[in-house]
């Protein structure tokens, strides 16, 4: 026996039971995948006849019968698959289809959800550029492609997020350490009265009471008022107050509406504020010359949101805050721990935690990655020229209708309309343009939803998936005008 041990030494612990049931042999995930697979495949193929519109009425009402408590038997992988696709699936808005027309539609990606296959499989970390140098490097080569479409300059960065609401926080965060350090308080925020309401939030969640976010009228095309907006940074600054940060809209949710960004950019650079532009929605049409030429001044901003999972047609959870200066994001949002890996120094190699809340992240880069480099950008850039035409076309034909008028011209597209005040009162108007919009919905080949344009109730149409055609859009033509048709029906017959 060695000198070291005794007879007396404690036994080691016996080794723990071996589980190795969460550790799938190579058949059992082939099978498990292909399972998988020809369901999604099969949703996919029939989205252009499922029902565009659904009623969740019911299904919203009955969610919370759905809770269940911790499994503790295991359920047939078929059984599971049929629930989700047979039953909750149908009971939800057909966003992925080509009649999807509300809110701003997310097409979906096939390309990307093999992606997250891939990036979920390997499970790489990828908060750290040294925990997995290349596959950073190829979510860092997304974001430079980004900044590129924009036009920023070298210097410029970002960061891919889980989509607009948290890139805007984070553009908040940049423009308040950046122009007011760390007491802040009496720092005021300029919006149009027509911005995304995660731009208040974030704002809110950034630590600044409402009483400091400015909501600044709009024109008649919906695009701030310039003129409101230096009387009310001079009124703030004779007030005692710091302006520090103008917010423009590339692409409202509401209209489409575009704000005068090259002339926002000069002001914010007259009154040394931030300039952020929220291009969630539109910012990606940059890729196209009519984009460029009414997203003009996109590139002078200090920071621009984007969502990939808008108008790349990518699936929901993928945004990108870009900033002009990725040496101010880094600063807004940079920390060290001794257990982290090695944080690089060289300005040409970005570990994403340095410049985002996250720590820990999916390897969303991927999913942006593949599909533009399967296809290149070329499918993409016409894509969104094609939305572009169809706005267009469906502006022109219900101009043209009788009893119909458009409240907001296609400046992307996105158009609202309204059935015609003329004799009817404001209310009466309002309530003919509900009806409309059900009438229209109940034919289930388009899903339109509505918004508050001023007092008006109004109709949106909004063409933003890659899944959508002309002959989508005939369709909707024609059950609107079958819509209109009921509605003054019903109208003449209340009189």
């Amino acid at each position: 026996m060695p000198e070291h041990q005794h007879d007396d030494a404690p036994a080691p612990p016996p080794l723990a039971h071996e589980d190795r049931s969460l550790e799938l042999d190579a058949d059992a995930m082939r099978e498990l995948a292909a399972t998988a697979l020809e369901r999604v495949i099969e949703h996919i193929e029939t989205l252009p006849s499922q029902p565009a519109w659904v009623d969740t009425t019911g299904a919203v009402a009955g969610a919370k019968q759905l809770a269940e408590p911790l499994p503790t038997t295991a359920t047939p992988l078929a059984a599971l698959l049929d629930e989700v696709f047979d039953v909750h699936t149908p009971q939800s808005f057909t966003t992925a289809g080509p009649g999807y027309l509300a809110y701003i539609p997310g097409g979906g990606l096939f390309q990307s959800g093999v992606a997250d296959l891939i990036a979920d499989g390997i499970n790489r970390y990828t908060g750290v550029l040294a925990a997995a140098p290349g596959l950073v490097q190829l979510e860092n080569n997304v974001v430079r492609w980004f900044c590129e479409i924009i036009g920023y300059p070298p210097g410029s960065g970002g960061v891919l997020t889980s989509g607009g609401s948290l890139a805007n926080l984070g553009a908040v965060v940049a423009a308040r350490t950046t122009k007011l350090g760390d007491n802040f308080l009496d720092g005021t925020i300029y919006v149009s009265d027509q911005v995304h309401h995660c731009v208040d939030k974030a704002a809110r969640i950034a630590g600044f009471p409402r009483r400091n976010l400015r909501a600044i009228g709009t024109d008649a095309a919906y695009r701030l008022d310039l003129a409101e907006l230096e009387r009310a940074i001079e009124r703030d600054r004779g007030d005692g107050l710091r302006p520090f940060m103008v917010v423009g809209s590339a692409g409202t949710t509401n209209t489409g509406a575009i704000d005068p960004l090259d002339a926002m950019a000069e002001l914010a650079r007259r009154h040394d504020l931030w300039f952020h532009i929220d291009g969630a929605y539109g910012g990606f049409f940059n890729m196209t010359q009519r984009g460029r030429a009414v997203l003009a001044g996109i590139d002078q901003a200090d920071s621009v949101v984007l969502d990939p999972h808008k108008a790349l047609f990518l699936p929901y959870g993928t945004g990108a805050l870009l900033v002009r200066n990725i040496d101010l994001l880094k600063a807004a949002h940079s920390e060290f721990a001794d257990y982290m890996p090695m944080i690089q120094n060289d300005p040409d190699l970005i570990d994403p935690c340095e410049v985002s809340p996250e720590l820990s992240k999916p390897f969303r880069g991927l999913r942006v990655w593949l599909p533009m480099k399967l296809h290149g950008v070329d499918p993409f850039r016409n894509n969104l020229d094609e939305k572009l035409d169809l706005a267009e076309w469906i502006g022109d034909r219900l101009r043209a209708l009788d009893g119909l008028e458009i409240l907001a011209e296609p400046q992307l597209s996105t158009l609202a309309f309204a059935v015609r005040t003329e004799d009817l009162s404001v209310e009466r108007a309002n309530e003919l343009t509900h009806e409309l919009m059900a009438a229209t919905n109940r034919r289930r080949r388009v899903h339109l939803t509505g918004t508050q344009l001023g007092g008006r109730f109004a109709v949106r149409i909004s063409i933003l998936s890659f899944r959508t055609h002309g002959d989508r859009m005939e369709a909707c033509l024609e059950d609107i005008q079958a819509a209109l048709a009921e509605v003054l029906e019903s109208r003449s017959a209340a009189r």
